[in-house]
């Protein structure tokens, strides 16, 4: 497509994938490239040394959830040069749409912070905040972030901050893009455990955002609409 523009989609894990929110960009006439971090042979390892693109190269970026801690140690390979990717982006004014750790790298990149959260968050939750962003969406973190002093909270519940914009970056605490199958993959990947342990069934779980998937979607398809024509144009 002759007049597409460019998005990077970081993937930190391969049980990640952009679901919903890629299809709308591609949908909006994106064309999505894909950075896998942490390759599948790694996920038990996830130390990996890896060297970001230029975001100058793209017209956009989105940054997409992981299994671990912003904060961790085993991690710090390459968290470090990520944050320094999204500084520049915003230096350059190249937007940025960060989702649950994503978010939470875009808080910590732009003087916010990360802590582990006393009210983990997995499956449907109600979010309030402005037309965007109010509503139901799935969640699943065990952390949270403080959002950088000079952001714009347009999103919050009672265990969270859920979203906030900060000149052209767009950081949100659930996840979107997630639907049916994608949480079954995450289950599959050593999330069933985490959700069993905080009293949840992960097939009921499942069968709610199956329930759910068409609005969840459509929902997604409105965010990222507002991400385009209103954050990554301010």
């Amino acid at each position: 497509m002759a007049d597409s523009k460019r998005l990077l989609m970081i993937a930190h894990d391969h049980l990640s994938p952009g679901g919903a929110v890629q299809g709308r960009f591609e949908e909006r006439g994106y064309e999505v490239t894909e950075l896998l971090v942490v390759p599948e042979d790694r996920f038990e390892d996830p130390g990996v040394d890896v060297t970001f693109p230029d975001p100058r190269e793209y017209d956009a970026i989105m940054v997409l959830g992981a299994k671990w801690s912003a904060y961790a140690d085993e991690v710090a390979s390459w968290v470090k040069p990520e944050l320094e990717l999204l500084r520049t982006a915003d230096e350059e004014a190249v937007p940025v749409f960060g989702i649950c750790f994503g978010g939470q790298m875009l808080a910590q990149a732009h003087g916010g912070s990360v802590a582990q959260s006393p009210a983990p968050e997995i499956g449907l939750h109600a979010v309030q905040g402005t037309p965007a962003v109010d509503g139901v969406w799935f969640e699943w973190h065990f952390d949270r972030f403080v959002p950088p002093p000079q952001a714009t909270v347009i999103g919050r519940n009672a265990a969270a901050p859920q979203a906030f914009v900060l000149r052209r970056n767009l950081g949100v605490q659930f996840h979107p893009e997630l639907d049916a199958e994608g949480l079954l993959g995450w289950l599959g990947g050593g999330g069933r455990a985490g959700a069993e342990a905080l009293g949840l069934d992960p097939d009921v779980m499942v069968e709610h955002v199956r329930a759910s998937d068409a609005a969840l979607r459509s929902r997604a398809a409105a965010l990222v609409d507002h991400f385009i024509d209103e954050v990554a144009r301010a």
